[in-house]
């Protein structure tokens, strides 16, 4: 009982602080690159905090996994450079007796994880794709705030309003600069106001002026206006019907069994299973050797976790080009790395050397004891 609650504690405590530190990295990060997609016009500025909420919640398998393999082997390394592991392998405990109170306080963890990627990151996904696509529904005038130059929902025009109307329909002192090919287009307008046509939406300018400029040609045409009808949203009245697979629910995945939702499939399971072996893996490598310093066996780690997951993505896009079927792959890549975590830890529990397995070696061994 001592040996178990000892470890689980010692791991709760590197895995809560690993967690904590991974988060307020990743949310970091998310927050700066969800304000340059709001200065970019991608998301609504108001909706900056629940956009980042949404997306760290899909990258919780990611910050849970390496929060787990951290504090394996962290948790173990310490034990080893402050001898505790003498005193237990002194106690009959190797290193597989490491395996039942690391799954005891691991499993809670694991089945967040299964639950997070298999149902958890296709929410997460579709609600930031509604809201970026409700935020592009709405015309550009409402887009853009008062005395900020902004794009439009297309990317093609940057905007400059300085709006007055509660309507949100009309503005005053309109800047409208657009690049069509070689042609830059800069329009200017005192007023302008939203109006319908045929279904389609016009900015409707009055009393201003446009300049046109061909890059190639050097040509400038400036022409004044007293009403100028500009096309803002030529695909409004269609929404696009190209769902991506990662928005797609895992059952939905399974419905429809085409290659690029077996890649995405096979990516949501992959989290969970690497998650499983890099456990194990964290137990096998953990140690500490003064000889080469403490931090040899955490770059060690850290290069087993990058090279695990980046084969996770990898074999997505290899599943949705068809190069291989999902079967073999999760066989090859998750079942391999089961094996070898496995013979890993083997390895170390009987204290086995690379050189021992050496025919060279054995016999060298047996003419000295000769």
């Amino acid at each position: 009982m001592l040996f178990h609650s000892s470890l689980r504690k010692d791991l709760a405590r590197s895995f809560g602080a690993t967690v904590v530190v991974l988060a307020t990295i990743v949310m970091t990060i998310i927050l700066i690159r969800t304000l340059g997609q709001a200065t970019r016009g991608s998301v609504n500025p108001s909706e900056v905090m629940l956009v980042m909420g949404l997306t760290v919640i899909g990258h919780l398998t990611t910050i849970l996994t390496l929060s787990l393999f951290i504090a394996v082997v962290s948790t173990l390394s310490r034990m080893y450079a402050d001898s505790e592991m003498v005193i237990w392998f002194s106690s009959g405990k190797g290193l597989v007796s490491f395996l039942k109170p690391l799954f005891r306080f691991a499993w809670p963890i694991l089945l967040g994880i299964v639950l997070l990627a298999l149902f958890v990151w296709p929410w997460s996904n579709q609600q930031i794709q509604d809201l970026r696509d409700r935020y592009d529904q709405r015309n550009d005038i409402e887009r853009v705030a008062p005395g900020q130059f902004q794009e439009s929902a297309g990317g093609k025009r940057v905007f400059f309003i300085d709006k007055d109307s509660p309507n949100n329909q009309t503005g005053k002192h309109v800047f409208v600069s657009s690049l069509d090919g070689a042609v830059e287009s800069i329009t200017t307008a005192q007023q302008g106001q939203i109006e319908w046509h045929q279904g389609e939406r016009f900015l409707s300018l009055q009393k201003g002026q446009q300049m046109l400029r061909n890059h190639d040609t050097g040509e400038v045409r400036v022409t004044e206006f007293k009403d100028y009808q500009l096309l803002i949203d030529p695909s409004s009245k269609l929404a696009s019907n190209d769902v991506q697979s990662r928005m797609i629910s895992t059952l939905g995945l399974l419905k429809t069994p085409t290659p690029v939702n077996l890649g995405e499939l096979s990516w949501r399971l992959g989290l969970a299973l690497a998650a499983l072996n890099l456990m194990i893996m964290g137990l096998a490598v953990a140690s500490v050797n003064p000889r080469v310093g403490t931090s040899y066996h955490l770059a060690v780690a850290l290069f087993c976790f990058v090279g695990y997951y980046n084969m996770v993505n990898v074999g997505q896009n290899w599943i949705a080009s068809g190069r291989t079927t999902l079967p073999a792959f999760m066989l090859m890549l998750h079942g391999g790395s089961f094996v070898v975590a496995l013979c890993w830890l083997m390895f170390r529990h009987f204290n086995l050397s690379w050189r021992s397995l050496l025919p060279t070696h054995r016999t060298k061994v047996a003419g000295d004891i000769a």
